[in-house]
Formats: C-alpha cells, structure tokens, sequence
C-alpha cells in the first residue's frame, strides 16, 4: 500500500523543538503515515524529542532540505557534503529513511559545473547507505535553479553516479511548469524514480487547480510507482523560504482542510489507478 506523508509547512513555517511536536502531532490526528521533516538547520534539531512525539503519534519520518548558498554543491562540494552527512544522522536518528529536496543545489544559485556534483553525490550517496537511507534529489522550475529542471535531465546525473541509493524526488508543481506532459516523463525516469511531492499549480488544495491529476497517476500506476507520496501544500512558511520559492500569495484554506482534503484525494486517485495494490 502507498504510504501518505504531510509536508512540514502544512503546518508550520519554522521548524523548532515545540513547533516540530505540534506538527508531528497534527500529521498523526490527520491519519498521513509519516511527515516530511524540513531540515533546513539540522545542527539545531532534536532527534531525541522528535523521535519521542513520532512514536507518540504512531507515524514515521523522513527528511528534506534545501543547502544553502554557502554550501552550493557545483561551488563548495565539501560544505555540501559535510551539510547533507549532517542531515543523515539526523535522519538516522528519527528512524527516517528518505533524505530529499533539493540536496545537490542551493535557491537562486544559476552557476557549477555537474560533474562536481555528480562526484559528490556519488560520496554523499555512500554516507547515506551506512544508515539505511535513500537520497532524493528534488527536481524543481527554472526560476529556481538551473541544475535540473526535468526529471530525464536528472535520471543521466543519477545514473552517471553509480549510485543504488539515489532517486528522482519528482515534484507536480515543478513538472507542471517545466514538462511537456505529465504522463511520459513519470514512465521514462521509473528506473529511478522514488519520491513524490503532490502539489498544484497554486500551491493550495490539490485538484482544484491546474494539474492533469489524472495524467500523473496514470504514468505513475505505468511506472508501477511504488514510493512515498508527500501533500505539499504552504499555507504555513517562513519568509526566507517563500522568498526563494517566490510564494507571495499563500493558501486561505485552513492547513486542517488542506491536509484532509489532499490525503482523500490521493488516496481516491491512487485506488482509481491501481496503485499499490
């Protein structure tokens, strides 16, 4: 069966030790199975805590982030890598099994060379399997990033690595904008693709906007997807974010709504398409 996770900033626009609790605790009353931690500052999370109100809630774990300017990984390989080994044990440490986002490349970063990062990622893709955790490396739209703006234009840097562990962390919203289709490029990357984030076009309640639902869960049913799928929704964000994404204008509805709303449509669309099954 899929399993359903509820992003960070479904709930929260920062995470600390009190807020994350309160987040966790909201993922569990809402009935995901796990929740996408946002490890912006792991030198600053709690695994300890964390771990605690996990089990409280009776759901799992998994991480993402976004390395920031200062440890671009085309320009500052060894602060890349020393910020996601760092993210890892913090993973490790909650149980979680999935690293993503966007793990090779600063926000608003439009200059490095691949091969750096294709070497690096090789190295990092090592730290990740001595504790059991898979890397995603987020996919995301031009005004973000120019590293990789498709999911085929990240499968060669996957494959390039060698790497077992890494896979294509696929995003709807992004996709939306960059591909010329949603179905074809969901069912060329299935080799290595191994993590969703569901979001429309808005960035608000997920079928009420833009995306060809339909579209992406009939190439996922066809690439016989079987990883996680994330509700990423931001009606909660803090501002350093929703600057670098460019989110001026957030949901209305309440995170409550959005979550309950996204994860029945989901799971809807999932039965509708034989996912899982």
């Amino acid at each position: 069966m899929p399993k359903y996770g509820a992003h960070t900033f479904l709930w929260i626009d920062e995470w600390t030790t009190e807020k994350g609790n309160l987040a966790i605790a909201a993922t569990g009353k809402a009935g995901f199975d796990f929740i996408e931690i946002s490890l912006l500052k792991p030198d600053k999370f709690d695994a300890g805590a964390h771990k605690k109100a996990l089990a409280t809630a009776g759901i799992e774990a998994t991480g993402s982030l976004v390395l920031p300017e200062w440890a671009h990984m085309p320009e500052e390989p060894k602060k890349a890598k020393q910020f996601l080994i760092s993210a890892l044990d913090q993973v490790e440490a909650v149980g979680g099994t999935y690293l993503c986002g966007c793990t090779a490349f600063a926000l608003g970063k439009f200059t490095g060379e691949r091969q750096m990062v294709i070497d690096t990622l090789g190295e990092v893709a090592e730290e990740a399997k001595r504790r059991g955790v898979t890397l995603g490396i987020e996919v995301v739209n031009r005004y973000e990033s120019h590293l990789y703006n498709t999911l085929a234009d990240l499968r060669e840097t996957i494959l390039a690595t060698g790497a077992d562990n890494i896979v294509v962390h696929a995003d709807t919203y992004h996709m939306n904008i960059e591909e010329e289709g949603l179905y074809k490029p969901l069912v060329e990357c299935a080799d290595v693709l191994g993590y969703m984030h569901m979001s429309d076009n808005h960035r608000g309640l997920l079928g009420s906007g833009t995306v060809n639902w339909d579209e992406v869960f009939r190439g996922l049913a066809d690439a016989n997807y079987q990883g996680p799928f994330v509700v990423k929704c931001f009606p909660a964000v803090n501002p350093e974010l929703a600057a670098a994404i460019k989110l001026w204008r957030p949901p209305s509805q309440s995170s409550e709504f959005l979550a309950s709303e996204g994860l029945k449509f989901l799971r809807q669309h999932a039965e509708k398409y034989g996912i899982g099954r």
